[in-house]
């Protein structure tokens, strides 16, 4: 895997873990997103609170750990990469699971019934944006090899190509979510004027989901270019 960096050496922890595990938990908060909504839209609120109350939990985690790596992360001249580029890296991830819980808010606040036209559109919006956050997770899971190569060689390459990945996915989010909209504009005046908005405001909260993800690959890819 080619020589470890100097500086592992001298620090022996990579500071790049708690990021890895920050993904993680917004990850695992994305990813009950489409059991969340299977639930809403079959009216069994009781499991759809279940849900909500794991993904707030794994938000309440990454917002923990989040403050914890922003107290901890080294502000030496010896850390390995950027410290604003990391600071940005986490804050990306952040969004992912607050806006997974903003979704969940969303509808049980309201135990919004969701026309049954857009329960197909919008399941399948939500199960791409989960993979989009999942292959971002994905990519951010080789941050300390990458250190450990000095962001060079075959590695770099390998997690470009994961991280092409996540546009290529973000992409296909922003077509479903304008199909979407479009179902929800044909059926606007059958439904109440309030829940339309809250609709609207719920299909770009998801689709914000995939956002986030495509934000913290960016994020990703500077810190690997500098």
């Amino acid at each position: 895997m080619g020589t470890k960096n100097t500086l592992i050496s001298l620090f022996g922890k990579s500071p790049l873990r708690p990021i890895q595990e920050h993904m993680k938990v917004a990850a695992s908060a994305s990813s009950q997103l489409p059991i969340f909504l299977e639930a809403c839209f079959a009216g069994d609120w009781d499991s759809a609170k279940t849900t909500r109350k794991y993904i707030n939990e794994r938000e309440a985690a990454a917002d923990k750990l989040k403050k914890k790596i922003r107290r901890n992360l080294p502000r030496s001249l010896f850390l390995p990469v950027a410290r604003g580029d990391l600071l940005e890296l986490i804050t990306s991830q952040d969004r992912i699971c607050n806006r997974a819980k903003d979704v969940a808010t969303i509808l049980i606040s309201r135990k919004m019934q969701v026309p049954e036209k857009l329960h197909k559109p919008l399941m399948k919006l939500t199960k791409v944006v989960d993979e989009t956050v999942q292959q971002a997770c994905l990519a951010s899971q080789e941050l300390d090899e990458l250190l450990e190569v000095g962001f060079s060689g075959r590695e770099v390459s390998r997690v470009e190509r994961m991280l092409g990945e996540v546009d290529k996915l973000e992409g296909e989010t922003d077509k479903l979510a304008s199909k979407a909209r479009d179902t929800l504009f044909k059926m606007e005046t059958s439904l109440n004027a309030v829940d339309v908005i809250f609709l609207y405001d719920l299909i770009a909260v998801i689709g914000g989901i995939a956002d986030s993800a495509e934000s913290a690959a960016d994020r990703l890819q500077i810190t690997m270019a500098r």
